[in-house]
């Protein structure tokens, strides 16, 4: 018999592994959004400033899409960061990996790849029906 159907919580080990996964991910997330405020703050290091007026048009258009996707990729970004937050301080009151709406076990495999999920996979997909 599956062992999550058995149990109605995570052990402390396994809630330590889960903590160190998503310290991991979390230690990567937040380098990249420092990496993208970066890449926000810098101005336009292609030197067009002194390029005809048409090249300039279309580089400053180009630039602004480029600056406009960038910062949509830190938003998300920032919103997986407070996810992950949020999974460890479930994890801390032992709450991590039990699922929101079926009150049951996520699968670890589940939870190992998507360690920010709230859902079991047949939460996730009864919602879509």
């Amino acid at each position: 018999m599956d062992e999550t159907l058995t149990k109605s919580r995570y052990s402390d080990e396994e809630l330590q592994e889960f903590k160190e996964v998503i310290l991991q991910k979390l230690e990567v997330a937040k380098e990249e959004l420092q990496n993208l405020i970066a890449a926000l703050q810098t101005e336009n290091e292609n030197g067009t400033d002194d390029t005809g007026s048409v090249y300039k048009t279309l580089e400053d258009g180009s630039s602004t899409l480029q600056k406009e996707n960038t910062s949509q990729l830190a938003s998300r970004l920032k919103k997986f960061i407070q996810n992950l937050e949020a999974a460890l301080v479930r994890v801390e009151n032992k709450t991590y990996g039990i699922c929101r709406v079926t009150g049951k076990l996520i699968a670890k495999e589940r939870l190992l790849a998507v360690p920010h999920t709230t859902q079991s996979m047949e939460a996730k997909l009864n919602q879509y029906k």
